[in-house]
């Protein structure tokens, strides 16, 4: 089974999808998909992915349910920074964090985590310094940013990672 379908989960989620986006389950349709499908999960094994390797998946829970609550808040204050509400000397800018992670998983999810809330988003990372770059719509203090994804999502990820 592993020979022939070496990522179930992938296959079936990218078929799924397919279907999805072609709204038609036409013999053809799924044909293809499922070629297509195959031909992803077997192309992802030349890649030789790493496993992820979750230490605390209680962090992970708690993590998660703390960015969905992060996220919302966000949202909330991006809506009342575009629609003109609160102060007007607003000031979007830069902010670089040195970073202990090394777990190329852990970075993913950072870096996902800080995209994914809005007024942030993850420039790029310099693995010779071990710093990101991030962008963020408000910028009030950097060393608050800074204090604010070490201690709230770093710290969280490598108990969860490393």
């Amino acid at each position: 089974m592993s020979r022939w379908l070496p990522y179930p989960l992938l296959s079936t989620g990218l078929l799924a999808m397919w279907l999805l986006l072609n709204e038609s389950v036409a013999p053809g349709t799924v044909i293809l998909g499922g070629i297509l499908a195959l031909g992803a999960s077997w192309a992802l094994i030349a890649l030789r992915p790493a496993k992820a390797r979750v230490r605390r998946p209680g962090v992970a829970v708690r993590l998660a349910l703390m960015v969905v609550a992060d996220i919302v808040r966000s949202n909330i204050a991006v809506a009342g920074i575009i629609s003109g509400l609160g102060r007007r000397d607003r000031r979007s800018g830069f902010v670089r964090i040195p970073l202990e992670l090394r777990d190329p998983y852990g970075l993913t999810a950072l870096a996902c985590i800080i995209t994914a809330t809005p007024g942030t988003l993850w420039i790029e990372y310099d693995s010779e310094t071990q710093a990101v770059l991030i962008h963020v719509l408000d910028l009030v203090d950097e060393d608050a940013w800074v204090r604010l994804i070490k201690r709230r999502y770093e710290q969280r990820l490598l108990e969860i990672f490393e």
